[in-house]
């Protein structure tokens, strides 16, 4: 989006979604509904717009979109006429979603995972040295490891709002996880 309105997307949404059902755990974790709700970030889209843009037929996009709509995780954002047509533009619920663990009634599926499609998107990338990326380990206590993933929550939400310009889209993945068995240095002379 450029001009005078940076707002992305062009539409109204809450900031955060808590998902509770497995339901709607298995509707976000599917390859193309991820790319229809990031589609969704720039702006309201209509299934045909959503088609074409992930050259697919309109009829599986359209179920797509159904399952994600029936989840609460999509919405109609707003119509327009077309010769007599209601045309529907569909939105994010929410700018992030997260799993509300331990509340659900039924099963959740298996985790997904999304460096696993990051690693798949970032192929190209790599195999062009346009990758960037860094990995990194620290001995700290989960207080900290919670503070740390605050503010890349923050960065988080700034990249999410970012106006859509340019030609080319950027993946921007992150993830902080307890490592079990890392290897750890024993303690120094003075330490001990």
């Amino acid at each position: 989006m450029t001009g005078n309105n940076p707002a992305v997307p062009d539409y109204e949404l809450a900031e955060t979604l808590e998902l509770t059902t497995a339901e709607q755990v298995r509707a976000i974790a599917d390859p193309l509904r991820t790319t229809i709700l990031g589609l969704l970030h720039e702006r309201a889209a209509t299934v045909t717009e959503l088609a074409t843009a992930v050259k697919r037929p309109k009829s599986t996009v359209a179920h797509h979109v159904k399952v994600l709509a029936d989840a609460g995780i999509l919405r109609v954002v707003r119509t327009r006429k077309v010769r007599a047509i209601e045309e529907r533009f569909y939105g994010r619920a929410a700018r992030s979603f997260y799993v509300g663990l331990g509340r659900q009634g039924g099963k959740l599926p298996e985790d997904f995972n999304d460096f696993e499609v990051a690693a798949e998107e970032s192929r190209t990338a790599y195999d062009e040295g346009q990758l960037r990326s860094f990995i990194r380990h620290a001995r700290i206590p989960e207080e900290r490891a919670g503070e740390f993933w605050r503010g890349v929550h923050e960065l988080i939400d700034t990249f999410d709002k970012l106006p859509r310009a340019g030609d080319t889209t950027y993946g921007f993945t992150v993830g902080l996880y307890p490592i079990v068995d890392y290897p750890t240095l024993p303690p120094t002379a003075d330490e001990g």
